[in-house]
């Protein structure tokens, strides 16, 4: 064994890797296709980009060279006008990735319960290894509803810690009825609810957070407000739980320039929202002009993407045959997800890239 072999924690060595998507550069080398002909339609990015006051406040940035507010005042007020939950319960990450590390930091011991319900967000198993915690998995039905019996059970079974539900659930996109969560706070757990992708949805939950300490909901600007390169995300969190979590955090977390774009962002919510219509009537007309293939099956959904699960085709090859035209999508082979791609909503042009490759393959 080597020397890190023997350093490295064992629970990290056997951890599963994650696979993110990777860059307009990587995937215009591999293809041989410039970067400005690719349709990236695989990590349901916001294909607006962000707001021009953001850019604008990027671009007229002076303190980049000074260390930026550990406490994110500004944002936090910003945040609580937009989210009318007061500053004290928000906390601000490096994305909402970190907010999900945090919570598993602050609550587990090794060899704690967390509880997961695939296919669902990929980090929540790998960030429970990362910090030895025991997954437990309770698989949604097969209409990716949740089994919420069966998550009752195993948290009785196993004393778990935390629970993670995904509303919408990335990668189908449905949603999380209210009446569920309030079952499911019940729950002697910490309940985190990812809201990734709530402006595209409506109603957030986490007004309930005054009246159950046990509630986290996390918030991204990466989808709604185009910031998916900056790294902007938060929680909104009892005040209970808000103090530990500060104890834990690095102290410069958020970067000058992922701050000024966020305030920037949310300054301007009217025009990024206008951008959130405009990508929901996107959706629509995806999701009708893919019922129209017979080989295809849409599933509903009130996220910025469209799960589909192929017929007499695999997802693999479906996801290589576009990439060969300039064309990216997230394909699954896994529990759950057998035969399946994701597809990001995009402007209008990129729509009838995808679907005029599509129908060429009958």
């Amino acid at each position: 064994m080597s020397l890190i072999a023997a350093l490295v924690r064992p629970h990290i060595a056997g951890l599963e890797d994650y696979t993110p998507t990777t860059s307009l550069e990587a995937f215009s080398a591999r293809l041989g296709i410039p970067v400005e002909r690719l349709v990236k339609l695989d990590a349901n990015e916001n294909p607006y980009g962000p707001s021009p006051k953001a850019l604008e406040a990027l671009a007229k940035g002076a303190n980049y060279h000074i260390y930026p507010d550990p406490d994110q005042r500004r944002l936090r007020e910003a945040l609580s006008s937009f989210t009318g939950q007061p500053a004290s319960r928000i906390v601000v990450g490096n994305g909402a990735d970190e907010i999900i590390d945090l919570l598993l930091r602050a609550t587990l011991d090794p060899g704690d319960s967390v509880i997961d319900c695939p296919p669902t967000f990929g980090m929540y198993s790998i960030d429970t290894g990362v910090c030895a915690g025991r997954l437990v998995e309770v698989p949604r039905r097969a209409d990716f509803s949740l089994d919420v019996d069966g998550i009752v059970a195993a948290a009785t079974k196993t004393g778990a810690k935390l629970l993670f539900v995904a509303s919408p659930n990335n990668p189908d996109g449905s949603r999380t009825p209210p009446e569920q969560i309030e079952r499911l706070l019940a729950l002697p757990l910490l309940l985190v609810v990812d809201e990734a992708y709530v402006e595209f949805a409506g109603q957030s939950l986490a007004h309930l957070s005054a009246h159950h300490e046990n509630l986290v909901t996390l918030r991204t600007f990466s989808k709604w407000a185009g910031l998916a390169g900056l790294r902007v995300g938060y929680g909104i969190v009892h005040e209970a739980l808000a103090s530990f979590l500060w104890k834990i955090k690095q102290p410069y977390n958020l970067n000058v320039a992922a701050e000024l774009a966020a305030l920037a962002s949310l300054d301007d919510r009217e025009y990024l929202l206008a951008n959130v219509a405009r990508l929901l009537a996107e959706r629509e007309r995806l999701v009708a002009a893919l019922a129209e293939l017979p080989w295809l099956h849409a599933y509903p959904s009130q996220a910025n993407f469209v799960l589909c699960r192929l017929r007499g085709r695999t997802a693999a090859d479906l996801r290589e045959t576009l990439a060969r035209q300039g064309i990216l999508v997230r394909y699954y082979h896994k529990p759950g997800l057998s035969d399946c791609v994701r597809i990001s909503v995009g402007r209008p042009e990129q729509t009838d890239a995808l679907l005029d490759a599509l129908r060429a393959l009958g």
